[in-house]
């Protein structure tokens, strides 16, 4: 084990060499060696291995694996030292190692340390996005659960950061291959980063081929397991997450083998959040001692893909379905549609007159968007009225950004993104002698359920979870 003298000796050996540092193997050697000294060798070793190491690549394997001890000491400060020098070890071809190695390191519980990992990663992310990616999806696929979960989590808050040049076409399509083998595996949570990681991908921001075949494949491998999707525990509402998705996803949808049996999947989901009115008494009276809880939020979302995916089976609803279930469906609609309205009058009425910073307030931000997405139900619920139903409306999504409408644009949906009432409200579904539903006031999609979204769901079968 060399001192700290005869590092320094070795050090200046190959410092004075300039041109012919690679002819000085022995000095390489001993600076190696110095990993297996004490504290001051190895914060020495830590700094001299990576300074020299491009001189000799007969001895990377040995030089990375004793940069590796360092990051694995037990002194913090060794570990820290050494976790900031990797970044020169990739280089050509021990890259994906590296990037492999820094991956493993976003286990650790020290703060400062998991920061440098991660800084370490985005520098090598800039050198080749490429082997980082092998590096980040070997330990997502194969590494343990921790390591699994913090990659997952880098990629999903530090892609969006790089710049164009970084993640160019090339970079994006290695992340969808990538992406789909990792998703035949995943927890719920899993599934709603990766599918948030791929929606910020720029080749699937435009209508082309590659994302239409993407989007497809995702609606294919959702649309099955709709009925599999439940509610969560502790506010994590994973099943939301995938719903907005799936929404967003639906109208870049192209052509699905099984359209009709995915449509109807995702109709049963719909009508699971559309109850029925509940049972009149004798005297006119609801029979039930409760009125059913509306969920505007997974309503929006269901009806909106529905909306997009009806297009392509225009005639699902009437020639698809028995009289029966059309007339069941109709009167959900019905009773629905009611309920809404009164909702969307009681928002309005709380929204009227306030502007700037009374519109901030946490109150009348949840207000804003709740009528937002009553407003989006209502147009669509009016358009499936239509008799055949059509498909013609278009809404922006409560969540999303308020496009410009183009002049000569069809007005279907402009009281979508407004807060203040139409001059003339248009005629809804006709009312029934029945007693209006009258919604809870101040939410708009608060009875949340149970989801285990420990438990992971296999896309492509018939349960998404095993």
């Amino acid at each position: 084990m060399p001192s700290v003298e005869e590092l320094y000796r070795n050090y200046g050996i190959l410092a004075d060499a300039t041109e012919q540092v690679g002819q000085h193997k022995e000095a390489y050697q001993v600076i190696l060696d110095g990993v297996k000294g004490g504290t001051k060798e190895k914060r020495l070793a830590a700094q001299f291995i990576p300074k020299f190491f491009k001189h000799f690549p007969e001895l990377a394997d040995s030089a990375i694996n004793a940069q590796l001890d360092l990051c694995e000491d037990e002194d913090v400060s060794i570990r820290r030292q050494a976790i900031k020098e990797l970044p020169q070890f990739a280089t050509g071809e021990n890259l994906p190692r590296v990037a492999d190695i820094l991956t493993q390191l976003l286990q650790t519980d020290d703060s400062a340390e998991f920061n440098l990992v991660n800084n370490a990663l985005l520098s090598i992310f800039k050198m080749d996005a490429k082997g980082t990616l092998g590096g980040l999806f070997s330990q997502i696929l194969q590494g343990e659960d921790i390591v699994r979960e913090r990659a997952i989590k880098f990629l999903s808050t530090k892609l969006k950061t790089l710049p164009d040049e970084v993640l160019t076409k090339e970079v994006e399509e290695l992340i969808l291959t990538e992406s789909k083998k990792v998703l035949e595996d995943v927890t719920g949570e899993e599934f709603v980063l990766f599918m948030k990681i791929l929606s910020g991908l720029k080749s699937l921001q435009t209508k082309n081929v590659h994302s239409t075949r993407f989007v497809t494949y995702f609606c294919e491998q959702v649309l099955p397991n709709l009925s599999s999707l439940t509610t969560p525990v502790e506010g994590l509402d994973i099943q939301l997450e995938v719903l907005k998705l799936l929404a967003e996803m639906s109208s870049f949808c192209g052509d699905m083998e099984k359209l009709e049996t995915n449509l109807r999947k995702l109709f049963d989901k719909l009508l699971e959040y559309m109850p029925l009115p509940p049972e009149e008494a004798e005297n006119g009276e609801n029979a039930g001692n409760e009125e059913p809880k509306l969920q505007f939020s997974y309503v929006e979302c269901l009806l909106y893909s529905f909306h997009q995916l009806g297009r392509k089976l225009p005639d699902f609803l009437t020639a698809k379905l028995n009289a029966e279930k059309l007339k069941d469906f109709k009167i959900r609609l019905q009773y629905f549609a009611r309920g809404l309205q009164v909702y969307i009058r009681q928002l309005r009425l709380a929204l009227q007159g306030k502007t700037g910073e009374a519109l901030k307030t946490e109150e009348n931000k949840i207000k804003v968007v709740a009528l937002k997405i009553t407003n989006n139900i209502n147009v669509l619920i009016k358009d499936l009225f239509h008799i055949p139903p059509s498909y013609k409306s278009t809404v922006t999504l409560s969540w999303k950004p308020v496009q410009k409408v183009e002049i000569g644009q069809k007005r279907a949906n402009e009281d979508t993104t407004s807060g203040s009432p139409p001059k003339k409200s248009p005629a809804g579904p006709k009312r029934d002698a029945r007693q209006i539903y009258n919604p809870p006031s101040g939410k708009y999609s608060s009875n949340l359920g149970n989801f285990n979204y420990g438990e992971r769901f296999r896309l492509g079968t018939s349960n998404m979870r095993d």
